[in-house]
Formats: structure tokens, sequence, C-alpha cells
């Protein structure tokens, strides 16, 4: 049974067995690239003791797989792997995991980076960060639509 391309959960994830399910069967892959996401401490200046994600089931996981169609459609890459948690999580926690197979470095590169740009200003995702001064919801930046636009993708949040 192929494993999911896709994962929104709770529980926390492990690289090692999420790459060796993504490689597996494939004598082709000749690269993996991965990037891991993790809560930070720290937003905008203030401290953060925890980050709460919510998300809509079922339409949140239908958007990431066509994100993961359209990589499929820009890049030479064998597959994809994203697992978004949501809920609680803590500083230090992991929170998203891309992962990226293709048979050369550059084609795996490209597809993980476009992958989480796409993730950062497209996924439904609402995040609501505890500081001293209270619970706040964060905002989608400039920045990550103007690394999505790089791709060629204007956020309609721009």
């Amino acid at each position: 049974m192929a494993s999911p391309r896709v994962s929104i959960q709770t529980q926390d994830f492990d690289l090692s067995t999420e790459i060796a399910a993504l490689r597996s069967h494939n004598k082709g892959v000749g690269a993996v690239c991965s990037f891991i996401g993790t809560v930070r401490d720290r937003n905008e200046g203030d401290a953060v003791s925890s980050m709460e994600l919510e998300h809509y089931p079922g339409m949140t996981e239908k958007s990431i797989e066509a994100m993961v169609d359209e990589a499929l459609r820009r890049f030479d890459i064998f597959g994809a792997r994203i697992i978004h948690r949501v809920g609680l999580l803590q500083p230090l926690d992991q929170i998203v995991l891309v992962a990226v197979t293709s048979a050369h470095r550059g084609q795996s590169f490209q597809a993980c980076e476009f992958l989480m740009d796409y993730l950062k200003t497209q996924a439904p995702f609402w995040k609501k960060e505890e500081t001293p001064q209270g619970a706040r919801w964060v905002d989608a930046r400039v920045s990550d639509d103007a690394a999505l636009a790089r791709w060629g993708i204007t956020a309609p949040n721009a």
C-alpha cells in the first residue's frame, strides 16, 4: 500500500521513517530534499509560549494535494510527502515536513522550496500564538507572498 502524500495530524512525526517510506521501491531516487519547520519561542519581537493551529478537515488536505500535483507538473520529481501538524504546539515542536525525491538534487531542492512557499501562503491553516500580552492570530506576511510570486503565482491575499 502506498504511503499518503499529505497528512494533517496532531501527533509528531519521525523524519527517518517518512524519508524511508518516500524512497521505498524506487531505485531511481538519487536525491531527497526535506524541510522541517519548528515552533519558535519568539515572533515579531514577542515571546511565544505556544501556538495553536486550526484547519478545515478535508478542505486542507485537498488544497495541499493540489499543491503536490502542481509540483509534480513543474519539476522532474518522483514524489513528495507533506505532514502538517495541528492543535496545540510548544516551542521546539516540529510543525511541518516537506520532503521530495528526484533523480538529481536540483529538482528536489526547487520542488521542496516551491511546496514550502505554497504552503506558507495558500494552505488553509489558522495560527494563534500565546504571548505575554495574550493570544493573537498570526497574519500572512508580505515576504511569504513575495516568495510565492517568484514561482509566477500571485497570492489571493496579496
